[in-house]
């Protein structure tokens, strides 16, 4: 039996110049807007927070949240 891997999460350690896969998956969910980020397309996360974010500016916003 298949399963359909066209729409799983990944799990994702943060770091500060890469991440590391810990679930395999296709996507992550910006922590701010719920926007669904393919992998390839992930460029903005936190290291403290260990959250993804789907823009340049949702990041700003989050780290001048404090």
């Amino acid at each position: 039996m298949l399963m359909n891997r066209g729409n799983v999460e990944a799990k994702l350690h943060y770091g500060p110049s890469a991440f590391r896969v810990l679930r395999h998956g296709q996507h992550v969910t910006c922590a701010v807007s719920g926007t669904v980020i393919p992998l390839e397309e992930l460029r903005y996360w936190s290291v403290e927070r260990q959250e993804p974010y789907a823009s340049a500016e949702i990041a700003t916003r989050r780290f001048l949240e404090g």
